[in-house]
């Protein structure tokens, strides 16, 4: 197994005070990363992780993700850089498409969503590497923008993706992915391929963690999630080893029939089950070479502070 990572995700609903907490115990219980989850219109990342990097002296900070037409590139770079210089070595910035949707509520939607992002992941890691950038793209266009503080240590850009040709796009102008819940160890061999695996190219995997002591009672926890997978387009339950006879169960039966899948049908949609199933989920994508592990605990904090117990739990046995 190679080494991987291990974090815990600070979801988009958790007030701002929990923050605190939240570093406090990962700090404490040796757990790697604190991935922030930034969705229009909820809390901010770049804040959240300002706090979280100034709170803690060892813990990597992720951002997931912003949306790339949500700031000036040249912006984004700024902020980037800054947080980057706060504490070197320890960002991880992920910049992906946003949810259209959200993007046209505010007047920010563009007509090339995958031209978009290249543009502007290429220019913001030309100013991170401290480059004075004129840039005439498509939809980005800078004049002579140079960082004053450029980071020390450059911090890894990843694209926040899905589909192929978004992946073809991070292959290219991006130093990895971020692949969002549902996806197994299958999923993560595809992404890698499409992207085109070049050297050095970091997959981190926001993980969505359910443990139990019975399984199924787990499996009850995240069928309607799992539901909601497959509800939509979604290229992480496409490769899916038993993607056609899930649909067919789901469209046939329901959530009730997602509860009852064979375990090694769970096993490949995330740490969910018991302890010892979470951890096979984990070995699974260290396996297919993931580099980090954000799990993603339920949006009901007082549940999310238990998760943080098997979060912990977790990276004690994966040492």
């Amino acid at each position: 197994m190679s080494a991987m990572s291990l974090g815990i995700c600070f979801d988009r609903t958790f007030p701002p005070s929990a923050l605190v907490e939240f570093t406090e115990r990962i700090e404490s219980g040796g757990l790697d990363q604190l991935w922030i989850i930034e969705d229009c219109f909820y809390t901010s990342g770049i804040t959240l992780a300002s706090a979280a990097l100034a709170r803690t002296h060892r813990t990597t900070v992720g951002l997931g993700i912003l949306p790339a037409v949500a700031r000036n590139p040249a912006i984004t770079a700024m902020e980037i850089a800054t947080l980057a210089n706060l504490a070197p070595g320890r960002l991880i910035a992920g910049i992906g498409h946003g949810v259209q949707t959200w993007m046209e509520q505010m007047g920010a939607r563009t007509p090339s969503p995958l031209t978009t992002l290249e543009e502007v992941i290429e220019v913001v890691r030309r100013l991170l590497r401290g480059e004075k950038v004129s840039f005439q793209g498509k939809e980005v266009r800078l004049d002579q923008v140079q960082l004053d503080q450029p980071p020390e240590k450059v911090p890894p850009v990843v694209a926040g993706v899905r589909g192929p040709k978004s992946m073809a796009v991070a292959g290219r102008v991006a130093d990895g992915v971020v692949l969002a819940e549902g996806a197994g160890p299958a999923y993560v061999q595809a992404a890698r391929a499409q992207a085109g695996d070049p050297d050095g190219f970091r997959v981190s995997v926001f993980a969505a963690l359910c443990v139990e002591t019975d399984r199924a009672a787990a499996y009850r926890w995240m069928a309607p999630v799992v539901a909601g997978w497959l509800s939509s387009p979604n290229p992480a339950m496409d490769a899916h080893t038993h993607a056609a006879e899930m649909q067919e169960r789901f469209h046939e039966g329901g959530v009730d029939a997602l509860a009852t899948m064979p375990r090694d049908w769970w096993l490949e949609l995330g740490p969910i089950g018991t302890f010892d199933d979470a951890v096979e989920h984990l070995y699974g994508l260290a396996n297919a070479g993931v580099h980090d592990a954000a799990l993603f605990p339920c949006p009901d904090l007082h549940i999310a502070r238990e998760q943080l117990d098997d979060a912990i739990r977790l990276k004690a046995v994966l040492r």
